[in-house]
């Protein structure tokens, strides 16, 4: 077991995973706090939730917790490097979610409310679920310290 959680918080000691982690971080907890507190133009959980209702995703109080809690506490851990790879798969079946729920029907672009943006998400989170954490990650301290 030891084996398995060192194995999933080692990474290479590049920067590359930190240049996806900060942004793609601060942009999943933006979305997540509109979803969870009515931060940033959102509707709240209250809001969000009768929105997923009326889209099939039920129950949508229980749905919009899930998903703002997936992006807000995904993102910060993102942000951190804490836990990165079980991290980001959360949030990559939250992408592949929301991308086939919501947006798969109206295309590609964004300005139709199409799925580029799920998309990009999506591929930033599988990448980190397959490079891990980088340089200057929480997920480091703990890899060294189980050794």
């Amino acid at each position: 077991m030891k084996a398995l959680i060192a194995k999933t918080l080692k990474s290479a000691p590049s920067l590359a995973p930190l240049a996806l982690r900060l942004p793609i971080g601060i942009i999943l907890i933006a979305h997540g706090s509109q979803k969870l507190f009515g931060w940033f133009g959102g509707y709240g959980l209250e809001g969000t939730g009768q929105w997923m209702a009326s889209i099939g995703l039920t129950p949508g109080y229980l749905m919009a917790l899930m998903a703002g809690s997936s992006e807000f506490f995904g993102g910060l851990f993102l942000l951190l490097g804490l836990l990165t790879r079980p991290t980001a798969l959360v949030l990559l079946f939250t992408m592949i979610i929301a991308i086939f729920s919501v947006h798969i029907g109206n295309g590609l672009f964004l300005a139709n409310n199409g799925y580029e943006f799920g998309l990009a998400l999506l591929a930033a989170t599988v990448s980190l679920a397959v490079s891990g954490a980088g340089k200057f990650a929480v997920d480091n301290v703990f890899a060294n310290r189980i050794k």
